[in-house]
């Protein structure tokens, strides 16, 4: 490969993106459709968590990915804390999880004092890989006679899997929800970056209990800061709506029966974010036409392009390409960086932190192959 490679890909970004100075990774789309809905929301004094605007939105969320009941919150994380408290996940229980994730995944499981134990992913998927995870389960882990999976080293509850759709790719969902059920361990979708991916035409963030999405301004719509949590029946969906909004059993005296959260989007950002599902189809139809480009590129090159999985949908949300190495990939990103295309590596992976240092983990050898070598490239739609 020539070391003049990178220059070759930041001529040919350069080229998608008008030559600008300076190309971000993912930027947000605004329209004079968002000043409209803004200004109606600010008109119509309603700008906290009450609001016409909030149940658009939710709506709007039911009827695109098809889930029973949508309810909108503050952030990604509040989506997946409130997934987990509604899950029961309590002190000293344990979340399946995986390492190459944003860090939100496994502080909302640190929240609820719990413990995460990662599991290793699949490199075609980056996710949670269902053979692996069926083969720890086997080897290391019962279910009783109250139907609770249990950890057989510690005899702790294994209560829940967060499976992470990374950069909006799918996970292998069904054999996840599988193998989920036959241990009887509580399915929850991390599915903050994949509005807009199917998986056997269902969308993500509907196969399990709970699903979690991000209306970040990174995200592909924005509520400038805002979540959702997808719930998989309606009784769920007030369960997580009860916690959400402080617990309130009476709004006349402020009567609160349990100890609860103030997580749900205020009216101003849901409106923002009825806007954004005006142009969310054809923002997905974009950054799909720009990943068949990247496609093209890479192809040939030492550099793979990460492709949808197999009988997947992708939002494409962050494209990917593999390097060759660990010292090809940091030579690319610093090359490029310099240049004005701001691509960047993955995820520290969460096991090497600090803070979850003492977590446990089984042999995750995919996960630091694909930490060694993933490339994100600027993915805004154009």
């Amino acid at each position: 490969m020539s070391s003049d490679f990178p220059d070759y890909v930041s001529s040919f970004i350069k080229d998608i993106y008008k030559n600008k100075d300076i190309i971000p990774l993912h930027e947000p789309q605004f329209s004079n459709l968002d000043k409209e809905y803004l200004n109606n929301a600010i008109d119509s004094t309603y700008v906290s968590s009450d609001g016409e605007f909030i149940r658009e939105f939710e709506e709007n969320l039911i009827k695109f990915t098809r889930a029973p009941f949508a309810l909108s919150v503050v952030n990604g994380t509040s989506a997946l804390h409130l997934s987990l408290i509604s899950s029961n996940v309590k002190r000293n229980d344990i979340v399946l999880t995986q390492s190459l994730t944003f860090v939100a995944t496994v502080n909302a499981i640190k929240y609820q004092r719990a413990t995460p134990l990662f599991i290793d992913v699949s490199k075609e998927r980056l996710s949670i890989c269902p053979i692996k995870l069926e083969d720890f389960l086997e080897n290391e882990a019962f279910v009783n006679d109250k139907n609770e999976c249990i950890l057989r080293s510690s005899k702790k509850t294994i209560k829940a899997l967060v499976v992470v759709h990374v950069f909006g790719h799918p996970a292998k969902i069904d054999e996840i929800k599988r193998i989920c059920d036959k241990w009887c361990i509580t399915l929850i979708e991390d599915a903050a970056e994949s509005l807009g991916s199917f998986y056997q035409d269902r969308h993500t963030g509907t196969f399990g209990e709970y699903g979690a999405i991000s209306f970040n301004g990174n995200k592909i719509i924005t509520t400038g800061g805002g979540g959702a949590v997808l719930c998989s029946n309606i009784r769920n969906g007030e369960k997580a709506r009860h916690i959400a909004t402080t617990a309130k059993a009476r709004s006349l005296d402020f009567y609160h029966d349990k100890v609860g959260y103030n997580y749900r989007m205020p009216n101003l950002n849901a409106a923002l974010g009825c806007a954004q599902f005006k142009y969310l189809e054809s923002y997905i139809d974009k950054k799909r036409e720009l990943a068949s480009k990247y496609e093209k590129f890479f192809e040939g090159s030492e550099y793979v392009f990460v492709k949808e999985p197999t009988e997947s949908i992708s939002n494409y949300w962050l494209n990917t390409i593999l390097a060759p190495s660990k010292e090809e990939r940091d030579r690319f990103i610093k090359k490029t960086n310099k240049q004005g295309i701001l691509t960047r590596p993955s995820w520290y992976l969460m096991h090497k932190l600090p803070m979850f240092k003492d977590s446990i983990y089984s042999e995750l050898q995919n996960t630091e192959w694909l930490s060694e070598r993933i490339i994100n490239l600027p993915s805004s739609p154009i």
